[in-house]
């Protein structure tokens, strides 16, 4: 383990025993270190959560090893866990206190100084916008409020490893973006950051590196540059379908997914002119309503390596590109 390593994880596995024997991690290793965040991506079932309770010592390994700052966190877990702040993919109940309550009473149990932690609660309060229901009967907040509110206790007095399980679920667009300014700083101030999610566009702003988790495997892990390497010389397309018709691609272009009246697919670099011309006539025909030509994408790398039938989008967080316009 070199010295700037916060985690560090070494041939990792775990079989749930039962009827079905799930092989939920099958020889992982990992690695986050300080001032970085390390994205843990996959479709539901990857393995994600079972290696995030295994790190936190919630579920006992069958094989493998944990270090988490300095310590062996399979044989000192309560050690583990008092360096490791966690947001779950739950919400922590906090009926009958208001965000601003729970924030504070967070960061005391945790350890931290009256006065520090009421001041960085407000600080939380303020640069996530939480300001007009700070004061709420949790009850009566929104879910994306609670979400933001989790994040907040959980960051008010954070431990060397922040660990964030789905931190934007629930979270409306323009308060996702100040959420993920929140997490970059988190590494910025020297902690290790292992940020959990299947949202791969939003991702991409933000991790120093990302694995790609797969029936418990991890396919690949690199920077985001080293992942989409591969691709370079293709342009994702993407088009806003105007009617329920059948649609068919350009030929150029090879067909990736498809929902919601949205699809993609990947073009070459030398034929991205001819697509932008078949693109704009079906944009004037009305079979389109929109399209995008971009660099290839995590997103792309994502589907190539895991599968179209195990991807699952990235909600309508992006601004959309205006109809006929090439990125």
């Amino acid at each position: 383990m070199r010295p700037d390593d916060v985690l560090t994880v070494r041939g990792l596995r775990k079989r749930y025993r039962g009827r079905r024997g799930v092989q939920a991690n099958d020889g992982i290793d990992l690695t986050v270190a300080a001032g970085q965040v390390v994205g843990l991506l996959g479709h539901n079932g990857a393995g994600k959560t079972t290696l995030v309770n295994q790190v936190v010592g919630l579920v006992l390994p069958d094989a493998g090893t944990i270090r988490l700052n300095g310590i062996d966190a399979v044989a000192q877990p309560h050690l583990a866990r008092e360096r490791t702040s966690i947001q779950a993919q739950a919400n922590v109940p906090i009926t009958g206190l208001t965000p601003r309550r729970a924030i504070e009473l967070v960061g005391r149990i945790r350890g931290g100084a009256p006065g520090a932690v009421r001041q960085r609660a407000g600080e939380l309060i303020d640069a996530l916008d939480l300001g007009p229901w700070a004061d709420t009967p949790a009850e009566k907040v929104s879910g994306g409020i609670a979400r933001l509110t989790a994040f907040a206790m959980t960051v008010v007095h954070p431990g060397r490893l922040v660990v964030l399980d789905e931190p934007t679920n629930d979270v409306d667009p323009v308060r996702r973006r100040l959420l993920w300014q929140q997490i970059r700083g988190l590494a910025d101030d020297g902690r290790g950051v292992l940020l959990v999610t299947h949202n791969v566009r939003e991702a991409e702003r933000v991790v120093d590196r990302l694995a790609i988790l797969d029936h418990g495997v991890v396919l690949a892990e690199d920077t985001p540059a080293g992942l989409t390497a591969p691709l370079h010389g293709s342009l994702t397309v993407e088009v806003d379908l105007a009617t329920d018709a059948a649609f068919t691609w350009h030929p150029a272009v090879r067909a990736g997914t498809s929902a919601r009246g949205r699809a993609n697919g990947t073009v070459r670099a030398e034929d991205a002119s001819d697509v932008v011309r078949w693109a704009q006539s079906e944009v004037e025909s009305g079979r389109l309503e929109r399209y995008a030509l971009t660099p290839a994408s995590l997103e792309d790398v994502y589907v190539t390596l895991v599968g179209d039938e195990q991807h699952a989008t990235a909600d309508d967080a992006l601004p959309a590109t205006g109809a006929g316009e090439a990125a």
